[in-house]
């Protein structure tokens, strides 16, 4: 093991709790702002967002308690300001979602304030939110294209609010370009409001420590973060690791091809001391549909699964400090690290889930006492888009369905709730039937998708709606159809995802994992999201547990006997 260096404070031990404390709080405060504020129900209740404070370079100091496929690529995404804009005014907004300057995908929409005490530049706010329509040929901007160009306005870091007013022929470029522009622009204010709370948090606590302690407790968090992550990796053992995996395909079919087409990613783990390398050589080429991930968005998926692992208990202020023992290398042009102008949009939240469980597999030959069994593998989305036959109004819907929770090497997975990168909330059907021409006719835990084991994967979940009135123009984007989340230490897979559409005249056919489709006037759009692996053999799971499960719903009569053998 390492002789690990201790962590020593240049400042008061209790001040500095009381700042760095402060500044968590404030980044969880600018969360507060955007959900009592925004108009979209993915922001107001499913919460498709992340906030974040970072110093004058562009590091992140605090976060929120949010989203790890955003706060691990956002300090990339605040660095693109700084770069693009080393001058910077009291009352300057920025606003960019390029993948290619630190981005994730066009949809996420990143806007950065800085924070001033007088004129003295403190650091920056920033709110990543979700944008239910960026623009594009599909609703929703998913559809299945092959160059980044189809996706929808691509914005580089520009100068959205000069001295505190908007600019107006920036925003005017924007609300051309999206379906539903007064949502977004509702949605817009509240990002701005929120990073200008975060302004004034910050001034607050210069104003009363002073500038100069303020910017060195800043420092200090990081270099914090840093060893406490240092020390904690240095806990676990060495050694080396690799995991393959296949995913489910691009969304883009090949000339005369009747099913899309599977490719791989390859991970090789290398644990040293306190530092670790994440190695993705030999991953297949980038793809032409929407399924290549920016190496930012794969770095995100790799930071949150080390995060998991060796912080369990959640002791690790989580910022740009915890990253600096971790690196991660993947071949450009790659799928994990995409080469302009290829498509992006499935991969953000798809290729990130998909690594930080392949993060886990692979850790799981290290040490296997600290990670779980693969969970739902995606972000199962569903959008809907057209005309609301009620309002006359155009109308976006997008939805992300939970699945199941992997299984623990101490506890039983979770059912329907999301895992790994995620934390998103359930949109409440009652919100999605108020506000779009839908109808939810079902949403139901599905008996025996978790997979069997010691302790047994969470269950996924069935989502059916049905589209009324008018044809509604639809999308989806969902992984693990073809492979079923993994199992852990002997336990077994979990179910994988079905899609189906429910046609009026009562014929029905699946549908592709990725892509837009057309719904009918009274057809019904059936998602079974993925259960999850389990942990452990079933030999091992309690008798009276098992009965329980039966009892329960979870485990049906005819899979206890097989998979337990009851």
């Amino acid at each position: 093991m390492p002789d690990t260096q201790p962590f020593r404070l240049r400042t008061d031990p209790a001040r500095f709790e009381v700042v760095k404390n402060a500044l968590y709080a404030a980044a969880e405060e600018m969360k507060i702002v955007l959900a009592k504020t925004a108009y979209s129900p993915l922001l107001k209740v499913a919460g498709d967002y992340s906030c974040g404070i970072f110093d004058r370079a562009g590091n992140m100091v605090a976060q929120g308690p949010d989203l790890p496929i955003h706060l691990g690529s956002m300090p990339d995404a605040v660095r693109a300001v700084v770069q693009a804009f080393p001058e910077v005014l009291p009352g300057d907004v920025f606003i960019h979602n390029d993948p290619y300057q630190g981005g994730s995908h066009l949809p996420d929409v990143n806007v950065v304030a800085p924070a001033f005490l007088d004129d003295r530049l403190l650091g920056f706010g920033c709110v990543r939110a979700h944008w239910p329509d960026i623009g594009s040929a599909t609703p929703g901007s998913y559809g299945a294209v092959t160059e980044i160009y189809g996706e929808g306005l691509r914005l580089p870091p520009v100068r959205l609010y000069r001295g505190g007013k908007p600019e107006p022929g920036i925003e005017a470029i924007i609300f051309a370009n999206v379906r539903t522009p007064s949502e977004r622009l509702g949605d817009l204010r509240a990002q701005v409001a929120a990073c200008w709370r975060a302004g004034q948090r910050m001034a607050a606590l210069a104003r009363k420590y002073g500038a100069d302690e303020l910017l060195g407790i800043m420092d200090e968090v990081l270099d914090y973060s840093e060893t406490m992550m240092r020390a904690a990796l240095a806990t676990l053992p060495d050694g080396e690791a690799s995991f393959e995996d296949i995913l489910d395909g691009d969304g883009v079919l090949a000339p005369g091809a009747a099913e899309d087409e599977t490719f791989r990613i390859k991970l090789r783990i290398a644990k040293r001391g306190d530092t670790i390398t994440a190695d993705f050589a030999g991953s297949d080429p980038q793809v032409p549909g929407p399924m290549n991930a920016p190496l930012t968005v794969t770095a995100s998926g790799v930071f949150c699964a080390l995060k998991m692992i060796a912080d369990p208990h959640s002791l690790i202020p989580p910022n740009s400090g915890c990253w600096r023992p971790v690196q991660v290398l993947a071949p450009e042009g790659s799928v994990v690290n995409a080469r302009l102008p290829a498509p992006v949009v499935y991969a953000n939240h798809e290729i990130s889930h998909r690594v930080a469980e392949m993060v886990m597999a692979a850790m799981a030959r290290i040490t296997p006492s600290t990670v779980m069994a693969g969970s739902q593998g995606t972000s199962a989305i569903m959008t809907f888009g057209g005309v609301d036959y009620r309002t006359g109004e155009r109308y976006v819907s997008y939805e992300s369905v939970k699945g199941g929770f992997g299984a623990r090497p101490t506890k039983d997975g979770i059912n329907g709730v999301a895992s790994t990168v995620t934390n998103m909330s359930n949109t409440p059907i009652e919100m999605i039937e108020m506000s779009f021409p839908v109808r939810v006719e079902e949403y139901a835990l599905l008996p025996d998708t978790g997979g069997a084991g010691t302790w047994r994967g969470g269950l996924g979940v069935r989502r059916v709606w049905r589209v009324l009135e008018q044809d509604s123009h639809a999308a989806v984007c969902c992984e693990r159809t073809v492979t079923p989340p993994f199992g852990l230490a002997g336990g077994l897979a979990g179910a994988p995802a079905r899609l189906m559409l429910e046609l009026p005249d009562g014929s029905s056919r699946k549908l592709v994992s990725k892509g837009g489709f057309i719904a009918p006037t009274g057809s019904r759009v059936v998602m079974e999201a993925p259960g999850s692996g389990g942990y452990g053999p079933p030999s091992g799971r309690d008798r009276a547990q098992l009965a329980e499960d039966v009892r329960d719903g979870y485990v049906t009569e005819a899979s206890a006997q097989r998979d337990y053998g009851t």
